[in-house]
């Protein structure tokens, strides 16, 4: 899942930014992050359907 990192790499990961960010700041990242995601995820397939409707749509040859 984390290509070659192991137990060790992550547990150092996490130590590392639970002292620059703090316990109480990581859930208000985690949040942010999330709402990242699914915006960007609304988003694309918001394209992808104005892509498909576009495409189905007869050509006007005026």
């Amino acid at each position: 899942m984390f290509g070659n990192l192991g137990a060790g790499e992550i547990i150092l990961i996490v130590l590392v930014v639970l002292l620059l960010f703090g316990a109480k700041k990581i859930p208000e990242l985690a949040r942010g992050i999330g709402k990242g995601m699914s915006e960007f995820k609304k988003g694309l397939k918001d394209v992808e359907t104005e892509i498909k409707t576009a495409d189905t749509e007869p050509k006007n040859k005026s």
